[in-house]
């Protein structure tokens, strides 16, 4: 599966929320429900195996910037705002929640992948060439090595995901298992 599960390794699960997966979601991404059974098996392996897994969440207040250009979605203590059923996150787990397509703008990610010694990114989730990828470049910024898994993500199209897979790839040094 390309998991290299060790000690200094972790699982980011980006934006698996109501929102963006479900029926009835403010901002539903076609297609993402797809990888929902892919990457519950990613996480199994995971926590079997004591990598750590932390939770990416949009969070957004009320009013929030990003309405102007995005439909309203994922607001605090909403039910779009949570992660999916199939991907809860257990006791122990932790939750990043951000208000800006990168999980390191504006968060204590990146202190809590150092406080871990945390010096590999597995990604997954949506969108891949939004937030995914923004997490991805910040990650790579910052030094760390990313892999991000091909079935493990969704964008609004295929060809959209090819790109992004090959700016990855050719630009960010990212691993992406196919």
């Amino acid at each position: 599966m390309g998991l290299e599960l060790k000690d200094n390794s972790a699982l980011l699960i980006i934006d698996m929320l109501n929102d963006f997966i479900k029926e009835g979601g403010a901002l539903v991404v076609p297609g993402a429900q797809r990888i929902v059974p892919f990457l519950a098996d990613v996480l199994e392996k995971a926590r079997s195996a004591g990598t750590k897994v932390i939770f990416i969440a949009d969070n957004h207040l009320e009013g929030d910037s990003e309405f102007q250009r995005w439909p309203a979605h994922a607001i605090e203590n909403t039910w779009g705002s949570k992660v999916v059923d199939e991907l809860s996150p257990l006791p122990g787990e932790f939750l990043v929640r951000k208000r800006r397509f990168s999980a390191f703008f504006c968060t204590d990610l990146d202190l809590l992948l150092r406080e871990h010694e945390i010096k590999d990114l597995y990604l997954a989730g949506v969108l891949t060439n939004i937030c995914v990828y923004a997490t991805a470049l910040d990650a790579a910024m910052r030094g760390y090595n990313v892999h991000v898994f091909a079935r493990g993500v969704a964008s609004l199209s295929q060809e959209t995901d090819e790109f992004i897979f090959r700016q990855l790839e050719d630009v960010l040094g990212a691993d992406v298992i196919k």
